[in-house]
């Protein structure tokens, strides 16, 4: 199992701690130095976009909003250093964010800004569409909303008769290594919204999706009280950090 102290064990610092500037003063310019990098940032972004850009370099675009008075980059590297990825910082609590020394409300709030943007984008591109036509992008956005979580969480995503995906809902919530989930509810909740199909998905934090006994054990269950009913489970997907483990492709379906 992946535990958060295991971020701790890092490569060495992006930038020197010496780069760090203090604010300015209400009135004063920022350096030259400083426009200039900002400048050539936006610059490289918009003509290579978000590829053009290592992760440190696009949250230095995002912190220029919350912070436009003051050199970013410190702070930059500590969120990295405190998280690891842009994928973790964006995820990461409030209150994680907020005890990065730097860290106020207002980069708080734009950190979760943009993780709330690239969720919305992601789920747009999957939500009454056909999951067969679409489901590189529904892989897509369970990575996004789930794959830099600390805690487990469990989603079901609903189907209507044409594979049509009407409903995407969080059902529990859980720990590093756990998540409740009650296969009763799974169903009134299908039968609620007239889905004829389910498509389980939860993550796991320690980055392998490898199904534990209990994963395996509650998906039987599940199929069993979805098969009852006439519901189809279609697949249950384990989401690691850079992968995800289906369930019908590895043979527990």
């Amino acid at each position: 199992m992946q535990h958060a102290d295991a971020f701790h064990e890092r490569p060495l610092p992006l930038f020197d701690e010496a780069e760090a500037v203090a604010p300015l003063a209400r009135g004063d310019r920022l350096p030259s130095y400083i426009q200039d990098h900002r400048k050539r940032l936006r610059a490289r972004f918009m003509e290579g976009g978000a590829a053009a850009m290592p992760d440190y370099e696009l949250l230095e675009l995002l912190l220029f909003r919350a912070i436009p008075r003051q050199d970013v980059k410190p702070l930059a590297r500590r969120l990295m250093d405190a998280f690891g990825d842009l994928g973790r910082v964006l995820s990461a609590s409030p209150e994680q964010l907020m005890a990065v020394q730097g860290v106020g409300e207002a980069v708080m709030v734009e950190l979760k800004i943009a993780e709330a943007a690239a969720h919305r984008i992601a789920r747009a591109k999957v939500m009454q569409r056909p999951v067969v036509s679409s489901w590189d992008a529904l892989l897509d956005y369970c990575h996004t909303t789930m794959a830099h979580r600390e805690t487990e969480q469990f989603r079901i995503l609903f189907l209507d008769r044409k594979n049509v995906l009407i409903a995407d809902e969080e059902q529990a919530k859980g720990t590093v290594d756990h998540v409740p989930v009650y296969p009763r509810e799974v169903v009134k909740r299908a039968l609620a919204l007239n889905a004829s199909a389910l498509i389980l998905v939860h993550n796991h934090p320690s980055g392998d999706p490898t199904p534990s006994d209990s994963d395996i054990a509650m998906t039987a269950q599940i199929a069993d009280a979805c098969g009852t009913l006439g519901i189809v489970l279609h697949d249950h997907l384990i989401v690691g950090k850079s992968t995800e483990l289906s369930f019908r492709q590895a043979g527990y379906l």
